[in-house]
């Protein structure tokens, strides 16, 4: 992961979660009560033990206090993530007494514990303590044992004055089973929101939102986070603006010069180009060859495949000429093979952004839009965070290529969305007909960075790689989508063209 902006200010109490403190500003402000909420198995508790932990390595004491769960289960969780509770107090207000039928419907100890008698509980507790972090799991407890809202209310007030005279940052969890509570929004510093929502496929997907913390300009909106072992891992909003850059715009050659004069002049740092084009045309072959030219130059390349597995990928662009294990091997090459349906939005993006700003990365290759277009809610999300994402390539000088597959062949060649507009250059991969074979053409519909050919030329691959002929003319039916050549220009490997008429 990138080393986040916003590192923990000094006043402030770090989550242990270098992500969280960077939407945080840099952590939380010392001395106040916040409120974690959300619906159970999103990431409370592994939240509040990473705080503590945190508090633990700085030196500062820390205090679980558990009314849902026994100090057991709690240990087990820690031990689930690689985790030792030692050095941290865990208050367990369960006992198998109160579980016992003489309780009936109480579960704290004794069997008619009060609301009243469990605050001076934790009280006691945090006077002989003396803890700089306490974490409260939960509130909907608490709510159950007051009865009544102002109850509720009163007590949770005597909590918060009671911590903030000594000093105390207090995480109070709450797994929403009595839905919103505004009031307790109103009373806390600082509300985190976690959400957990079910996928038609693969794993949950959970996001996070900081609903208001004062005093501080927080990073706002959804942030995806992953929970697994090792705990939260949260990935910020990506924010473009926030990320200048200076660097040369000199166009950089793609390694063929046909395409280079396709292109104006080559690929140009800061911008980005997509290739799109039915299937089979040669647009990751392509990306591939301008991929290996950059590296020869001396650049790093991050590839980021979606659609097909290393290997065989590997094993199509040797038969190409195209070999990438030299590349691989020194790690100029950082080739990534991702599961659209594994990895997050956030995730992807903060793995782009550790491959620029931590390794070196000139050049992203994103092979292709479609696949990732799975990892995402909705067209809309996948407009905005591609967006954002190119926009922060630009400003840092990336050359970024972009993979688009159509449907179809010939005829009606359609997107699963249109991206066009959001790309600098736009390199049209297509097949034509031509003396009664299906050939391939290449021709560069757009170029915002320079005066690009408005030419078609044959496109094709063969041992030696990309290959790209000279401009061709007389071709009929281009707009209709199915374009056949009739001209007197020789197509590659044929030395004459014999055309009638």
């Amino acid at each position: 992961m990138p080393a986040f902006e916003n590192s923990p200010q000094e006043g402030h109490a770090s989550t242990g979660i270098a992500g969280l403190d960077n939407v945080l500003a840099g952590g939380l402000p010392n001395g106040h009560l916040y409120l974690v909420e959300g619906t159970p198995g999103s990431g409370k508790t592994t939240l509040g033990l990473q705080f503590l932990l945190r508090g633990r390595d700085a030196g500062e004491s820390g205090v679980y206090v558990t009314l849902s769960e026994t100090s057991t289960e709690l240990h087990q969780v820690a031990a689930s993530h690689g985790w030792n509770l030692q050095g941290i107090r865990v208050r367990d207000l369960v006992s198998d007494e109160g579980l016992s039928e003489d309780a009936e419907q109480s579960i704290l100890h004794p069997s008619e514990f009060e609301l009243g008698e469990t605050t001076r509980s934790v009280m006691a507790l945090v006077e002989s303590e003396k803890p700089r972090r306490i974490v409260f799991d939960s509130l909907s407890e608490m709510r159950l044992l007051a009865q009544s809202p102002l109850r509720y209310r009163r007590q949770i007030l005597a909590l918060k004055r009671f911590f903030a005279v000594r000093g105390c940052t207090v995480l109070m969890l709450d797994d929403k089973t009595a839905g919103g509570d505004t009031h307790l929004h109103s009373i806390a510093h600082g509300v985190i929101h976690l959400e957990q929502s079910a996928s038609d496929y693969g794993p949950d997907k959970r996001r996070l939102r900081v609903m208001k913390l004062r005093g501080v300009k927080f990073r706002e909106g959804e942030h995806d986070f992953h929970l697994d072992r090792g705990g939260l891992q949260v990935f910020p909003r990506l924010v473009a603006h926030e990320h200048p850059h200076d660097f040369s715009s000199l166009p950089q050659s793609t390694g063929t010069r046909q395409l280079d004069e396709l292109l104006g002049g080559g690929l140009v740092p800061g911008s980005n180009a997509l290739f799109s084009g039915p299937a089979g045309t040669g647009k990751t072959t392509t990306a591939v060859s301008c991929a290996i030219q950059a590296m020869k130059q001396g650049r790093k390349v991050a590839y980021y495949l979606f659609d097909e597995g290393l290997g065989t990928l590997g094993l199509r662009c040797k038969s190409l000429g195209l070999d990438l294990d030299a590349y691989l091997a020194s790690g100029q090459l950082q080739m990534r093979a991702l599961d659209p349906a594994e990895v997050s939005p956030g995730q992807f993006a903060h793995s782009v952004r550790h491959a620029v700003e931590q390794d070196g990365c000139a050049m992203v290759v994103i092979d292709s839009l479609n696949a990732y277009l799975q990892a995402m809610t909705g067209g809309k999300f996948l407009l905005l965070q591609m967006h954002e994402l190119l926009s922060y390539l630009n400003m840092r000088g990336v050359i970024t290529v972009s993979i688009l597959s159509q449907h179809g062949v010939v005829g009606d060649v359609r997107s699963d969305v249109d991206l066009s507009y959001l790309s600098d250059a736009l390199v049209q991969f297509r097949y034509f007909e031509a003396n009664g074979s299906l050939l391939k053409a290449i021709s560069t519909i757009k170029s915002r960075t320079s005066a690009h050919e408005t030419t078609i030329r044959e496109f094709r691959l063969g041992k030696r790689g990309v290959e790209i002929g000279e401009a061709l003319t007389d071709f009929q039916g281009v707009l209709s989508g199915i374009p056949r050549y009739t001209g007197n220009v020789p197509l590659l490997g044929q030395p004459t063209l014999a055309v009638p008429g």
